[in-house]
């Protein structure tokens, strides 16, 4: 049956699906949820937890990477954020945080127009190593081929190549782009990359050796990329269509499991849970973890599409603050708004569906919701 809607008599869509528009389904069977295991590996690297934090610094500093580490899941840091544009950062980030909304695009412009100081990204890096955690740091495809080494050197265990969107075959006139397969081969460490949010994309991007791919198109709580540049990738059928091409990369590299990570539309524990249940092996999380009282963005959230110079994709948004980076992750719960305990909830829906371990809950039953959830918050 064709899932193809005719828009008019020149053109037809493909109907996609957002994480609200699906559920998972019980089984036959259910589980202890103490029993279940929610830990997952890149490369060499494991991680108790399936969560990776956005590159954002209103969720992350070197602080909080830290502490991320320690609950057992990634923090990335924005090594074109604040961080390696100043060295002390933390007035600037109060600031922000005060702005009227009237202001704020113009004042943070002006804010990130100040030039990244590579001692600074070698600094940030050599805390969060001292710190004993896993260290990764993202740059865009933009500022890789200039900055990269000096990440490299700073001793990175994981290098995040991340932009709204990233493809493996970017044409400009202009300069030469990023050769990101020759790039990858290159480097002595693994690489996750995008966003991508189609099957052909994706799959384009795991023969460039990527170890990860992130999923996601301006689905996050701060992007107006719908809005300003009309596209949109509804999240669940994302994952699922960048999961098919895991899966026929994996037959046709004879075996080379490339990670799957969403990225964008995992605000609460429910979008977490349909996030795996879709095919994605971790997720990334920008405001739910902008929530905690540690974040640096004191209850607001933004990310690097906010304040470009040229065409603002983004926005400052207030997400408040919900309990601590530990009460988020691990509870105890105190609403059921799907904002504290998220791996708890994520081990309870494994448990109640009858799986294990993450890459068997891959395979749970989803149903297409028969309601949609009116005026629900970020």
């Amino acid at each position: 049956m064709s899932n193809e809607i005719e828009i008019g008599r020149g053109k037809r869509g493909r109907r996609a699906y957002s994480f609200d528009d699906i559920a998972v389904v019980p089984s036959r069977r259910t589980r202890d949820p103490e029993e279940v295991s929610v830990g997952w590996q890149i490369d060499a690297y494991h991680f108790e937890v399936p969560v990776m934090a956005a590159p954002m610094d209103s969720v992350m500093s070197p602080a909080t990477a830290i502490a991320l580490g320690r609950a057992g899941g990634v923090g990335v840091l924005d090594l074109e954020g604040l961080w390696t544009r100043y060295e002390a950062p933390e007035p600037l980030l109060a600031e922000i945080a005060e702005l009227d909304i009237d202001a704020a695009t113009a004042r943070m412009q002006e804010i990130y127009a100040a030039p990244i100081n590579p001692e600074l990204i070698t600094l940030r890096l050599r805390e969060i190593r001292a710190a004993g955690v896993t260290v990764a740091g993202a740059l865009s495809p933009q500022r890789t081929q200039d900055l990269s080494q000096v990440v490299v050197d700073a001793g990175v265990d994981l290098f995040v190549i991340r932009g709204t969107t990233v493809s493996a075959e970017h044409v400009s006139g202009r300069a030469e782009p990023l050769n990101l397969k020759r790039f990858i081969y290159e480097l002595d460490v693994p690489v996750v990359v995008g966003g991508a949010s189609t099957y052909t994309a994706a799959l384009h991007l795991m023969r460039t050796g990527a170890a990860g791919v992130l999923v996601g198109f301006g689905g996050g709580a701060a992007h107006t990329t719908r809005t300003s540049l009309g596209i949109h990738a509804p999240m669940a059928t994302a994952v699922a269509d960048v999961a098919a091409a895991r899966r026929d990369y994996l037959d046709e590299s004879g075996g080379r499991y490339v990670h799957v990570i969403a990225d964008g539309g995992v605000g609460r524990s429910g979008d977490l849970v349909r996030a795996i249940a879709c095919g994605a092996d971790a997720v990334m999380l920008g405001a739910a973890l902008a929530r905690a009282t540690e974040a640096p963005g004191r209850g607001w959230h933004w990310g690097p599409e906010a304040h470009h110079p040229k065409l603002p994709r983004g926005e400052r948004v207030r997400v408040g603050t919900a309990g601590t980076l530990s009460e988020i992750l691990f509870g105890p719960g105190r609403t059921a708004d799907g904002t504290l305990n998220l791996i708890g909830a994520l081990r309870r829906a494994m448990a109640t569906t009858g799986y294990s371990d993450l890459k068997e809950f891959q395979r749970v039953e989803v149903v297409v919701s028969p309601y949609q959830p009116l005026n629900r918050p970020v």
